[in-house]
């Protein structure tokens, strides 16, 4: 059975729940959309589409406002854009106000990490325009890996002096590195060396509720990545029995506001 080509969120689907990941890559049981997931990709394209700006008319005395300015046009275009996804969700509008006001929140915390980021740059006389281009990331790029079978997709790449810095972007409420957050910035790290040849200095996640939190890419990293690739592909290319996935019930299966996408599929509690 030929190897399917995993992720980072295929395989933390896999080790949460077996049986999730048969529905969901084996059989190919169709998902809801829902409000985290497409507020997700409305700041993640907000935030792509930031680094786009043309700067060059924006003055020493006004930059910051500019940038927060900026943000939330973005924001609101693509909260726009994407409002008839949203509004298919059934939310009320107490409910879509809520999640727009705090994705807002989330962005305007995120620029005003960023305008400390370029003044720190133009502390040594460089224009705003230079240490704006300096803090532009490679964006969205996708590798895949034909020696591992994974694939994934990273928000940002910085290439600071001597330095590979990798970032995702997350609305998470806690700022903590957990273990599947952990070894997606693992499987990252593997597939930017065999890509370019040589190891990212850090990777990390931008907590947009938060901060910017890094960790540093060593060979225990490497390993852990390289490790749960292949127990993964041990599993998925031995059998596609439903009965050798097994499911794994806890609180993710069922809670106060929602349930799991196959929660009537799979009928953990009956």
């Amino acid at each position: 059975m030929a190897k399917r080509v995993e992720s980072p969120s295929s395989i933390n689907t896999f080790k949460q729940c077996p049986r999730k990941y048969y529905y969901q890559y084996v059989a190919k049981l169709p998902q809801l959309p829902n409000i985290h997931q497409i507020r997700g990709n409305i700041a993640h394209s907000t935030l792509e589409h930031f680094y786009d700006i043309d700067v060059m008319q924006f003055a020493d005395e006004n930059y910051e406002v500019k940038f927060k300015e900026v943000i939330q046009q973005l924001f609101m275009h693509q909260w726009n854009k994407d409002y008839p996804r949203l509004h298919k969700l059934g939310l009320g509008k107490d409910q879509l106000k809520f999640y727009f006001e705090e994705t807002m929140l989330m962005l305007m915390n995120w620029v005003g990490h960023f305008i400390v980021d370029i003044d720190k740059v133009k502390v040594n006389g460089t224009s705003l325009p230079e240490a704006f281009l300096q803090l532009t990331p490679i964006r969205e790029q996708k590798y895949v890996s034909d020696n591992y079978s994974v694939q994934g997709f990273i928000d940002a790449i910085h290439h600071l002096e001597e330095e590979v810095h990798i970032i995702d972007y997350k609305t998470n409420a806690r700022f903590d590195m957990k273990e599947a957050i952990r070894l997606q910035l693992a499987i990252y790290s593997l597939l930017y060396q065999e890509k370019h040849g040589i190891l990212p200095s850090k990777v990390g996640i931008f907590f947009l509720r938060h901060k910017l939190k890094m960790i540093n890419v060593d060979e225990e990293l490497l390993d852990l990545a390289k490790r749960e690739i292949e127990l993964i592909h041990l599993h998925t290319s031995a059998t596609e029995k439903i009965e050798d996935y097994k499911c794994n019930i806890t609180p993710l299966c069922k809670w106060r506001t929602g349930q799991c996408d196959f929660y009537g599929e799979c009928k953990p509690h009956e």
